[in-house]
């Protein structure tokens, strides 16, 4: 499924994990949760109005900060995805990452 069919899926509401995560670590909006995943506020905003996905680097984050594992994070949120593939262009030359959240499409 490539990241513009997964953002138009009817099932798939990241929303849904937002607020969990909100719920579970006890936060009291988006800006802690962004704060806590170490990611900037449009990120989180981005992601719940569907203009990006929750790409692997974000749900491992996501994964680290709250100890539910991936599959529950993924089922919460309708990704019914059996595997994420991360771009290429994720990566700086360095190795590095460019940033937590990228597309899930195969290169």
């Amino acid at each position: 499924m490539k990241k513009q069919e997964l953002l138009e899926d009817s099932n798939y509401d990241p929303n849904k994990l937002l607020d969990r995560l909100i719920e579970v670590l006890n936060l009291k909006n988006d800006a802690a949760l962004s704060r806590l995943l170490e990611v900037a506020p449009p990120i989180i905003s981005k992601v719940r109005h569907r203009v990006l996905p929750v790409g692997p680097a974000l749900l491992i984050r996501m994964h680290e900060v709250s100890d539910l594992n991936i599959r529950d994070l993924k089922d919460l949120m309708g990704d019914r995805r059996q595997k994420q593939r991360i771009s290429s262009k994720s990566f700086l030359s360095d190795g590095s990452t460019a940033e937590l959240v990228d597309g899930s499409t195969s290169e």
